[in-house]
This record gives C-alpha cells, sequence and structure tokens, in this order.
C-alpha cells in the first residue's frame, strides 16, 4: 500500500469549510483540538443537559475555547459533519438530529465505518461519505500534535457526489499532522473489520486473557500475586515497548538468550493453531455481522455483559494486587 505524507495533500480545500464535530470524548476532544489549532474553523455538536445536570463535555469543549451548538445546530452549521459519538449512540442521534440536517455538497465523515458498514446509519445518496480514523487513542493522537509531529491514520471514501471526498479526508488528516507520520487509504469494511478483529483477539480481548491467565496459573502456583503481577502485566508494556520501537527481531536481541529461547521454543504451543483457528472464526463474525448484531442487542438490553464485566475484573486479583504495585511508579 501506498504511506501517504505532507507533501501529497493539499489542505487548502477546508480553508472555507466549517467542520462540526459531533462529541467532545476523547477523540472528539483531541481531532477538534488540533484541527483548530492547524487553523480550520471547527464548531463541537453536544448535548447540553445530561439526566438534569450540565454535561460536562459540553462545559469543557466552551472552556476550550469553542462555539459549541446542539448537535442538531452544529449539524446544520458543518460543512464536514465529524461524528465522534460513541458507536451505540450514533444512529438514533443520527436519525433525529443530524440527518434532517444534511443536502447536497456536506460531507459526512466518521472515525470508525462500524455504523456504515452494518447499515445502522444510511446516508442520502447526495452526500460524501469519508473516513478519517487515527491509529492511535486520543491522549496519544494530541500529545504527538503538540510535539510537532502526528499519529499514522486510515482514510477511506464511501460515497462521493462531489468529486471532492477523497480530497477533504486526506486535508483533516494533514491538517491534525497523520500525514507528518503516514496515511494509508482503505475501505471502510477493511478498517471495520480489521479494527474489531483486533480489539477482540489481539490488543484488548486477547491480551488482556493471556495477562490474567498467565497470573493465576502463578499464584494458584504459589507464587506471590505481586511477583506474578510484575511478570505477566507490569513487564508487558517493556516488551511491548521494544517491539513498537524496533519489531520483534529487535525485542529477541534486547531479551537474554534464555527468554529468546523460551520465546520460541514453548509461545508457539501456548499459542498455536488452535487459537488461530478461534481468530479466523472471530474474524468471520465481525465479517457476517453477527458480533455486530450481538453488540447492538447488548446495547438495547443495558449492557448487562459488559457492567458485570466492568465489575468483575475489578474485584479481580490482579487488579487489587496491581493497584498496590502501580503506586510504587507514582510520581511523587
Amino acid at each position: 500500500m501506498e504511506i501517504l505524507h505532507d507533501e501529497d495533500v493539499d489542505d487548502s480545500i477546508l480553508r472555507d469549510k466549517t467542520i462540526a464535530v459531533m462529541g467532545y470524548g476523547a477523540q472528539g476532544d483531541a481531532q477538534a483540538n488540533c484541527l483548530k489549532d492547524s487553523g480550520i474553523n471547527v464548531v463541537i455538536g453536544e448535548t447540553e443537559i445530561l439526566g438534569g445536570n450540565k454535561n460536562p463535555s459540553w462545559e469543557k469543549a466552551k472552556e476550550d475555547g469553542f462555539e459549541v451548538l446542539p448537535i442538531d445546530k452544529a449539524a446544520e452549521k458543518g460543512d464536514v459533519v465529524h461524528i465522534l459519538l460513541p458507536d451505540e449512540v450514533q444512529p438514533a442521534i443520527y436519525e433525529n438530529q443530524i440527518k434532517p440536517q444534511l443536502k447536497a455538497g456536506k460531507a459526512l465523515c466518521f472515525s470508525h465505518g462500524f455504523n456504515i458498514c452494518f447499515k445502522r446509519i444510511v446516508p442520502p445518496e447526495d452526500v460524501d461519505v469519508i473516513m478519517v480514523a487515527p491509529k492511535a487513542p486520543g491522549t496519544e493522537e494530541r500529545k504527538a500534535y503538540l510535539e510537532g509531529f502526528g499519529v499514522p491514520g486510515l482514510v477511506a471514501v464511501k460515497q462521493n457526489p462531489s468529486g471532492e471526498a477523497r480530497e477533504v479526508a486526506l486535508a483533516m488528516t494533514k491538517a491534525m499532522h497523520w500525514t507528518k507520520a503516514g496515511i494509508l487509504e482503505c475501505t471502510f469494511e477493511q478498517e471495520t473489520y480489521e479494527d474489531l478483529f483486533g480489539e477482540q483477539c489481539v490488543l484488548c480481548g486477547g491480551l488482556v486473557e493471556l495477562m490474567r491467565n498467565g497470573f493465576e496459573v502463578l499464584v494458584e502456583a504459589g507464587y506471590p500475586p505481586e511477583m506474578a503481577y510484575f511478570e505477566c502485566v507490569h513487564e508487558m508494556k517493556l516488551i511491548v515497548d521494544l517491539v513498537w520501537q524496533g519489531g520483534i527481531k529487535r525485542m529477541a536481541e534486547v531479551i537474554s538468550n534464555t527468554a529468546e529461547y523460551g520465546m520460541w521454543a514453548v509461545g508457539h504451543q501456548i499459542i498455536g493453531p488452535e487459537v488461530k483457528e478461534k481468530m479466523k472464526e472471530a474474524l468471520k463474525r465481525v465479517e457476517n455481522g453477527e458480533f455486530a448484531n450481538e453488540w447492538v442487542d447488548e446495547y438495547k438490553r443495558g449492557i448487562p455483559l459488559l457492567k458485570a464485566s466492568r465489575e468483575k475484573i475489578g474485584e479481580h486479583q490482579i487488579e487489587t494486587v496491581g493497584a498496590e504495585i502501580r503506586k510504587l511508579f507514582a510520581q511523587k
């Protein structure tokens, strides 16, 4: 795939446009501030009152110097309507507050393709539909921008009636400095499917289960939980940092010969062909929409599994021990 950088993108197309960022959470905060600091006209769409109280996101956006409007008013004002609300709430808000404000010539933008791919949002045919997706959490995205660099990102175009959709999407990434790191062009489906798969099988689900099970094996065998935490959780960051900096080969060069031999001799016995087959099954469930339907049903039922899982992990020994270990590294 071709990697695009600053010299490949002209961001002048955004000079006379207003970007309405819907939602001021982690990504909304980061992307809106990066765009604003690059001279782009940005307004924030938020809900002013939540549960009878002032919405803290509304208040924070105002404190950060933005014009903050109700979502429908922001959507009306924006040439680019950039939806950075949680996936699960987007369809209802889109249908009731955003869709009535869309008209030919506007662009509907996302940072994740979930609702477009699974047709939970079906935009009008005369509106551009684009995606600008950072490959980093909002906090790291903003940090990289302030340091004068940026994070890598993805760009996709689903609808292009204006003929300018790709140019607008790429211009947004340049304004947020992502082109300093590099941009890949993809489809909505590619971003959505690989993102869901990665979260479930490797980055979040797979990693958490690997750490938790390793911790439990050591503790159940009689080893002190503090030592088990250091070995199976704390040091994970150190290893991942080495991989991030120089790849798996570089990590293997830095660790001891004993550790490297154990990695090659034992690792594939733990994460073997049967795990890969389960990963393939998980990918199929993502691609055919089963996972999306399951998650939507979970949300409609009041997220019972999510709530129970949060409570359960909070009570697990790996968390109680970890809280004490992390105090050792707190800044005095």
